[in-house]
């Protein structure tokens, strides 16, 4: 069943894999400026707002969009990252369950078998960890997510494992890894994801 790990946790043991917060109290980490990343994004529908620049980066699913991510999100936690992963906000959690996404985040919370009221009023981005293994509760959660978010992002991490996942709200999964062979298996897990050429 997933629980909470408070920020403070979730801070040090982040900060200790070298990597930095961007903004205070939030969820937003990415690697030190001097480390070497490697991107890749997985998209959903055609998005305009993606640079150019990036676009060689990105990998499209196909649809339902959203139900294959996190199906492929799932794939790459159970077989690349062993141990947990936590989601978090990149803003935080009183922003989230009071006015970003009051109308639906604490039904969601719940439906994990967490209660809401227990981030309602935290100024942070304190973790909901998934226990290794748990895509009954992860598929879902991250299912729902993509579905909903109209203008926040989350983040996942995984304690320990050089990588990051940032849930983008136009149905995205934007990863970073300091590791080329992660990069690797990112690409091998969305190509059974991605859509087929029509034929006839």
């Amino acid at each position: 069943m997933p629980w909470i790990i408070d920020y403070d946790l979730v801070l040090q043991q982040l900060k200790e894999q070298g990597l930095v917060c961007n903004y205070f109290n939030s969820g937003a980490f990415a690697f030190a400026a001097q480390a070497e990343i490697f991107i890749r994004g997985w998209i959903g529908p055609d998005d305009a707002t993606i640079k150019p620049s990036v676009r060689p980066l990105a990998r499209q699913v196909a649809a339902p969009y959203e139900a294959h991510l996190a199906a492929a999100a799932a794939r790459v936690w159970q077989q690349s990252l062993a141990g947990p992963v936590w989601i978090m906000p990149m803003s935080h959690w009183h922003y989230e369950m009071n006015f970003g996404s009051r109308d639906w985040m604490p039904n969601l919370v719940e439906s994990i078998e967490l209660d809401p009221g227990l981030l309602m009023e935290r100024n942070n981005a304190a973790a909901i960890e998934f226990a290794a293994g748990d895509s009954r509760h992860f598929v879902p959660f991250v299912t729902r997510l993509l579905e909903m978010c109209a203008g926040s992002d989350f983040l996942m991490a995984f304690p320990r494992r050089p990588i990051l996942c940032t849930l983008h709200h136009h149905k995205q999964l934007w990863w970073i890894t300091t590791e080329q062979d992660l990069l690797k298996q990112l690409d091998e897990i969305v190509a059974d994801s991605a859509p087929h050429p029509a034929v006839g």
